[in-house]
């Protein structure tokens, strides 16, 4: 597949997208709860509505039975012909046995007692269209009474009930599914910012960033959290291409000179000349691993962003077992390795092994650079929430412009030509103290050369024996 083809845009359609379709279930699941709501508050009321009207209904049929003191076509007669003139509201029928009509403004109805809906093909006398609920009683003698009222505002309702829901499921819809489709634009958008800053990192350009749009929400969440990715991957990458410019540069010296003594072995004349060239040839061999070792390590310890088999350490055990390697090899050189004991409650998180080596290169250093008769010191204690170390002589020291360029690999100071060496032990230290949240620097010790560490606080606890 073609390099092009991989770094051609693909967007993706809205309707096909996740946030439309969570939107989308989301107003789906907004109109049906809508829907619920409204079927349920129309019911309710339109059922109240019809209690009422039933209530109103009964009170009439039970007036006219009552005033009329009997439940005959005779008593009722002159009751239902009063009611029909001064009640106009109401719907009223009256007939015999016979089922001839004797007094109302309806039509002739059969005979059926208990509520009744008359839907608007059932004319009332005179004619008005409007449909009826109402009581049927049989009455003692076979005759039929019906009271009824005007069912217009009960059918209005349920007519109104429908079109609301009709209504409503139209404008949830369009609401929705056009809510759900600009939102998912506004989504794919910044999402095709991330996918295009992807495609670019893609190509080669690992300078990329995505940028944040300062609203603090889940995008700017993402985005914060991938550009600390890609500066971890371009400090990864950064270190990988360093230390192969490292090895590139910083291994041509002792193969060449590998080479030389092995080409001036070969071409010796004596057995002398021989071993001798292949000894120093050995040694340009060991320099050589050394450097690729130390390199490597290097490489490892910029790297990280963690600290390996990180525990608890007691400042004081750690500097009794420097004592211990040390102070014997400093005698051999006429010199004096002093330990000053710290608190034992002063403890630091670290790597053992790490901060070890940290310590035994300033020490190996101070040895290997000064002369008989210099006094070495290795000290630590607290400082305003800081462990501070300290390794300082009283010798020849170090310029004040060569401090930091001493840290950086492979530099060696005239000085120290001809003391054995691969330029990078300050390089570790200072790499290791890094690792460990710390820093680490050069002063003038008046005279000589003083070399402190700082560890924050949060690399540093109080530790109780």
């Amino acid at each position: 597949m073609s390099a092009s083809h991989h770094s051609s845009p693909l967007r993706l359609p809205v309707l096909r997208s996740s946030s439309f379709r969570i939107i989308a279930m989301f107003a789906g699941c907004f109109l049906l709860t809508g829907m619920t709501v409204t079927a349920f508050s129309g019911y309710h009321s339109q059922r109240l509505l019809s209690q009422q009207t039933m209530r109103i209904v009964a009170n009439e049929r039970d007036e006219a039975l009552s005033e009329a003191q009997g439940q005959t076509v005779i008593h009722l007669q002159p009751t239902l012909r009063e009611m029909v003139q001064n009640e106009p509201g109401f719907y009223y029928l009256l007939q015999d046995a016979q089922e001839q009509v004797v007094i109302g403004n309806m039509f002739h109805l059969r005979p059926i007692a208990g509520w009744r809906w008359l839907s608007w093909t059932h004319r009332t006398h005179p004619p008005d269209h409007h449909p009826v609920i109402g009581y049927g009683t049989t009455l003692n003698d076979g005759g039929y009474l019906f009271v009824g009222i005007d069912a217009t505002p009960i059918q209005s309702l349920r007519r109104d009930l429908w079109l609301t829901l009709a209504w409503s499921a139209i404008v949830f819809l369009v609401i929705g599914l056009g809510g759900g489709f600009v939102l998912s634009r506004i989504v794919l958008g910044r999402i095709e910012v991330i996918s295009m800053t992807a495609r670019k990192i893609m190509r080669g350009d690992i300078s990329q960033r995505l940028a944040l749009n300062g609203t603090g929400d889940e995008f700017d969440h993402l985005a914060h959290s991938l550009n600390a990715m890609l500066d971890r991957n371009e400090t990864l990458i950064a270190s990988v291409r360093q230390i192969s410019d490292d090895i590139a540069h910083d291994m041509r010296r002792p193969l060449a000179r590998l080479g030389q003594n092995l080409d001036k072995a070969q071409t010796a004349t004596t057995h002398d000349i021989q071993s001798t060239a292949l000894t120093q040839a050995q040694d340009n061999l060991q320099d050589a691993l050394e450097i690729f070792s130390s390199l490597l390590r290097l490489a490892q310890l910029e790297a990280g962003d963690r600290i390996p088999d990180s525990q608890t350490l007691v400042v004081a055990d750690l500097f009794n077992t420097l004592a211990d390697l040390y102070q014997p090899v400093a005698q051999e050189q006429g010199q004096t390795l002093t330990i000053i004991s710290p608190a034992l409650n002063l403890t630091l998180d670290g790597n053992r092994i790490l901060l070890t080596q940290t310590l035994s290169n300033l020490i190996e250093n101070a040895i290997n650079h000064c002369s008989s008769g210099t006094v070495i010191s290795l000290s630590a204690h607290m400082e305003n929430n800081r462990v501070i170390m300290a390794v300082s002589d009283n010798g020849p020291g170090i310029p004040a412009e060569e401090h930091e360029r001493v840290f950086e690999k492979m530099v060696r100071l005239d000085t120290s030509r001809t003391v054995p060496g691969t330029g990078l032990g300050l390089s570790l230290v200072r790499a290791i103290v890094h690792l460990h949240g710390g820093s680490i620097r050069l002063v003038d010790n008046m005279p000589g050369l003083r070399c402190e560490i700082v560890f924050l606080k949060t690399s540093m606890s109080v530790f109780t024996p």
